[in-house]
């Protein structure tokens, strides 16, 4: 993908991650459409961006969202779909509200789903055009007190594969890009202090950006970030009961920090 003729609509862009991938695809010449929730962030980050901005403020909880954003992206002539939008929920799924859970369901699977649905006529009567989808190491190495995200997020990678597939004999290419634990607002300080007990790594949000923009000009159809978690999303590929043992012997200090999460 050549990006100073990309028109790309990118959401989550009122976040830690997204804010610094607009920075860096501005700079790479694309013409952007930024979505978001935080309707401030979003003014303030499209008018530091300069022209060939714009942004629309969506909820894609909800399906009206969607289907304000989609004839946005389309009125603005894009090319790029970047599914960043995301939210997190560190606990133990049994102790965790339903509700809770929804959302994390509903923002990191339903919407970029339905999102790529209703743009996907559009897209394919492009010249050129892709669909990325961004995941997370968790959903193919799926994590004790991040149950739901898991899910989703091994979810939103099965989507992309499939799809990828399904549009194999098109012009339109799908990306899924897995990067490890970002070190942005997402996290809570439960979580900061989980990362920090299990010596977990983290990458600024400036390099993941670098590693999607990257990914994005090599067309891969997939990416896993950081090592060694992309080794044991590997392993639990083939053999998930290595996983499972090596886990086993973390769950004691998961526990214990999702207990300080809840209070």
């Amino acid at each position: 993908m050549e990006l100073k003729n990309a028109r790309i609509l990118l959401t989550g862009a009122s976040g830690g991650l997204g804010q610094e991938l607009a920075r860096q695809l501005n700079d790479a010449g694309a013409a952007l459409l930024l979505a978001g929730r935080d309707q401030g962030r979003l003014a303030a980050l499209t008018a530091s961006l300069g022209t060939g901005v714009a942004s629309v403020c969506a909820d894609l909880g909800r399906p009206a969202g969607v289907v304000a954003l989609a004839g946005a992206a389309r009125e603005f002539g894009i090319n790029v779909l970047i599914n960043n939008a995301g939210v997190g929920a560190f606990g133990l799924f049994e102790n965790q509200d339903w509700l809770t859970i929804e959302r994390v369901l509903a923002t990191n699977l339903e919407a970029p789903v339905r999102l790529t649905h209703a743009l996907l006529p559009w897209l394919k009567a492009q010249p050129q055009a892709a669909i990325v989808n961004i995941g997370s190491t968790f959903g193919s190495l799926p994590f004790p007190g991040f149950v739901a995200y898991s899910a989703a997020k091994a979810g939103l990678r099965g989507f992309s594969q499939a799809l990828r597939r399904e549009l194999a004999d098109s012009l339109v290419s799908v990306v899924h890009i897995a990067p490890r634990a970002i070190d942005t607002p997402l996290n809570s300080d439960a979580v900061k202090a989980l990362n920090r007990a299990l010596k977990n790594h983290s990458d600024s949000a400036e390099d993941v950006a670098r590693q999607i923009v990257r990914a994005l000009r090599r067309g891969d159809g997939e990416s896993h970030f950081g090592f060694p978690e992309r080794l044991f999303a590997w392993i639990n590929g083939f053999a998930p009961a290595l996983i499972d043992r090596g886990l086993a012997g973390k769950l004691a200090i998961i526990k214990q920090h999702s207990s300080s999460s809840s209070s």
